[in-house]
């Protein structure tokens, strides 16, 4: 059986966050005609940097996320503002968050982040060869710590969860399935 999409029969937002939308659709089933509502966040799309030292440091940061109550250690990231490129956020947010500049900035591609319900992309980009450059230039909603980690370790600190979050352990598996460090 060949699937087909689902018709959108109405769609409309639901309620407006700062940072997302809460959408709900009613659709209509190609394979059983039933009709059923669903949610959906709309959230501008994300960028994830990882920023590598010219002596193989990877430049993380360490910050409380809400959702878990707990501590993260993450790359550094942020939501794309309306009028930004990929490129222009990624560079922003590296800056922003860790207080380095890059060299060089590589994409290594996309993922969406949950299709089930979110509608953004999440774009990853290498910052090679970083440098600091200054303070860090945090919001008022953020405490962030910058911590350096040897590249090498980074394996290690993803399979004993210290590094836990989807998307940076999304954005590693592109850096070492695209970008191939060892092969270069």
């Amino acid at each position: 059986m060949l699937l087909k999409p689902w018709t959108i029969i109405s769609s409309h937002v639901d309620k407006s966050y700062r940072v997302f939308n809460l959408r709900r659709d009613r659709a209509r089933s190609p394979r059983t005609s039933e009709t059923h509502d669903f949610y959906v966040l709309e959230s501008p799309s994300w960028v994830n940097i990882i920023p590598l030292t010219p002596t193989k440091e990877v430049v993380l940061i360490r910050q409380y996320r809400f959702g878990i109550r707990d501590m993260t250690l993450e790359i550094p990231g942020g939501l794309m503002e309306p009028s930004d490129s990929p490129e222009e956020a990624a560079r922003r947010e590296l800056r922003e968050e860790t207080g380095y500049r890059e060299e060089t900035l590589i994409p290594l591609g996309t993922v969406h982040p949950n299709p089930a319900i979110q509608n953004n992309l999440c774009y990853t980009f290498l910052a090679a060869n970083v440098f600091p450059v200054g303070q860090l230039v945090q919001d008022e909603r953020e405490d962030i710590e910058v911590v350096l980690q040897p590249l090498s370790e980074i394996p290690r600190l993803i399979r004993e969860g210290a590094i836990s979050h989807a998307l940076v352990i999304a954005a590693f598996y592109r850096f070492y399935m695209e970008y191939r460090p060892d092969m270069k």
